[in-house]
């Protein structure tokens, strides 16, 4: 009966799995901080790859650390870059089976750990940055990203790389704009993931949680500017925002179940503080009946198999 009557439900569909590739890795490497979660050798992200479209899975996200980091973030737009290389070997492998998504930022690449060029003083060059991002939306379009992910929240972002996709004939190629992303706490796990060499922070950029009009303001902006899809990021702790957002506008929103999120509820089950399955299931509904139509997920493909199951 509660099945039957139920308001808000999950499908596979509408889940993302990120996923990160490591240069120079012949096996998987566990994260220390995100238990369940590795950093993938190229072979194995593909063997993950397929494995998610097999279950259903809407999409993946692909997150790439390289071995080489400098100050323009160059292995970005490297074609032969560790992310561009994975994007081609997905690509190949599943076809249009799923949707094969890139992060579009620098933060990965550079050696200061910003998400952007700095400029003499230190601080984040915003126009210079978004030169860098519109090479980089080409490279990945070439190497067959199906959605690009501008995540650096430089002003300006996605009408650059909108601009630069259209003006080489990549009109095909959509912009998941990471319209709302905060200044966030819960971002630590993921740092480690990616090996961020980030010294202090960068609420130069990102959002104030303090603020949700603010958040109203981005996306009105970037869906201006040529966005296809809108993010919001955290998903938890801004369940909020992710309605108002989804009350505003008459695109998709995506919400982004970050890594302190999800490794939050894997340390507490481990100490036996909370039902594991119990507390994915109700932490993804929640997101859900906040108003996103797509969720970015570590659990993603763990979670599509349980929807198959009758009953679940």
């Amino acid at each position: 009966m509660r099945r039957l009557v139920a308001e808000t439900r999950l499908h596979p569909a509408e889940l993302v799995l990120p996923l990160f590739v490591r240069e120079g890795l012949t096996d998987p490497r566990p994260i220390t901080t995100m238990p369940g979660v590795v950093q993938h050798s190229r072979d194995s992200l593909r063997a993950a790859v397929v494995a998610a479209a097999e279950t259903g899975v809407g999409g993946v996200m692909l997150f790439g650390v390289p071995d080489h980091r400098d100050a323009n973030g160059s292995g970005a737009t490297d074609p032969d870059g560790v992310l561009n290389l994975a994007l081609r070997d997905v690509v190949k492998d599943v076809g249009d089976a799923i949707v094969v998504m890139a992060d579009l930022c620098l933060d990965e690449f550079t050696d200061h750990g910003h998400c952007g060029v700095l400029a003499a003083d230190g601080s984040v060059d915003n126009d210079a940055t978004l030169d860098r991002y519109a090479e980089m939306a080409l490279v990945q379009a070439d190497a067959g990203a199906h959605v690009v992910g501008p995540s650096g929240m430089m002003d300006g972002q996605v009408a650059a790389i909108r601009s630069a996709l259209d003006a080489t004939g990549r009109m095909d190629v959509a912009i998941l704009a990471y319209a709302v992303k905060y200044a966030s706490s819960s971002f630590g796990p993921f740092r480690t993931a990616v090996e961020s060499t980030l010294v202090g922070d960068r609420r130069t950029y990102q959002q104030d949680p303090a603020n949700a009009l603010e958040a109203l303001r981005e996306v009105s902006l970037d869906l201006a500017e040529g966005a296809d899809l809108v993010m919001v990021k955290p998903a938890l702790g801004y369940l909020d925002v992710v309605r108002r957002v989804a009350d505003a506008v008459d695109v998709p929103v995506a919400a982004y179940q970050v890594s302190g999120e999800y490794a939050m509820v894997e340390h507490a089950a481990a100490a036996g503080a909370i039902d594991r399955d119990a507390a994915i299931l109700e932490s993804l509904t929640s997101i859900r009946r906040a108003g996103a139509s797509i969720v970015l997920t570590y659990w993603a493909t763990e979670v599509a198999g349980w929807l198959s199951t009758p009953g679940t």
